[in-house]
């Protein structure tokens, strides 16, 4: 099932997207991972290796997951420390995090799997009860292979939905200043400090209604991003026109079939080349974001 889910580009170009954006309100998973990353000041970037390192395992060969999971092991090794302020009641100044704990390694399985199944079911076609419980087994399996102890995840997809939900609910999420910013980018709420290349740039603007439409409400609201009657209609608009392609594959010219499933690691490609260029002129993707994270470097 994972392996059915994932080769739809449609899932494979929006996913990453969209589980950074929820996934950001876990304070300790995203300061950790802002801390820590050699890409900070390239956030773009930082989505595509992990786009094609959870590709190469998804989709690649055995010789290819291996290489990323050995890559992963190195990078997360080196990634354990403290938040230098509050973030929010659960997460008081000085709790610890390490990306090897269990229930951090299953939160960040939980976001992606969320995410993975939520753009299938929105672009692709809903799943029957048995697949949904097939992709919650294969992604499982995902995070044992990065490490995660089966014991850190819930039995069943029905277990997991109603701990997912259930954490959403609670008040333990929590948008630090720079996560809001960060993610505010990846929604599409404010637009990337470069030109996007020919066809991205005119499918960008759909592109973002789909993430900013795909989030559940409370996550909407935290962003402070505003969904009227208008946003509703474009957003359901977009969905039917991907979905339906997706009903006609079957009938569509063989030349164009591949554009509906396969690797979608050419995509991101483009948008790793475009933010080294503007880098390399002296600008920045995410511009207010870069002075947060000097500032909370120097609060570090």
């Amino acid at each position: 099932m994972a392996v059915r889910v994932m080769s739809k580009r449609a899932v494979g170009l929006t996913y990453g997207q969209r589980a950074l954006v929820i996934g950001a309100v876990h304070p300790l998973l995203y300061i950790g991972t802002a801390t820590h990353t050699e890409h900070r000041e390239t956030p773009y970037t930082r989505l595509a290796i992990t786009g094609r390192l959870f590709e190469a395992v998804f989709l690649g060969s055995r010789a290819e997951a291996d290489r990323a999971l050995e890559f992963t092991r190195r990078k997360h090794a080196r990634v354990s420390g403290a938040i230098s302020e509050d973030a929010g009641p659960a997460y008081p100044a000085g709790t610890r995090y390490d990306a090897r704990d269990p229930h951090l390694m299953f939160m960040t399985m939980a976001f992606t799997f969320d995410s993975a199944l939520a753009m299938h079911e929105l672009l692709v076609r809903r799943l029957t009860p048995g697949e949904r419980e097939g992709l919650w087994q294969d992604y499982v399996r995902w995070g044992e292979l990065f490490g995660m102890p089966r014991s850190a995840a819930p039995v069943d997809y029905p277990s997991f939905r109603a701990a997912f939900d259930g954490y959403l609910a609670s008040d333990q999420p929590y948008l630090t200043d720079e996560a809001r910013l960060v993610g505010a980018y990846l929604s599409g709420a404010r637009e990337p400090g470069y030109p996007l290349p020919g066809a991205a740039k005119l499918a960008a603007p759909a592109l973002a209604k789909v993430i900013q439409g795909s989030v559940p409400d409370p996550i909407r609201r935290m962003y402070g991003i505003e969904w009227g009657i208008t946003d509703e209609l474009v957003f359901r608009s977009v969905v039917q026109s991907i979905r339906s392609a997706h009903r006609r594959a079957p009938l569509a010219p063989a030349v164009l079939r591949p554009v509906l499933r396969g690797r979608s690691a050419g995509g991101y490609t483009t948008v790793a080349r475009g933010e080294r260029a503007v880098r390399r002129h002296g600008g920045s993707t995410m511009p207010d974001v870069d002075r947060t994270a000097v500032v909370a470097g120097l609060a570090g």
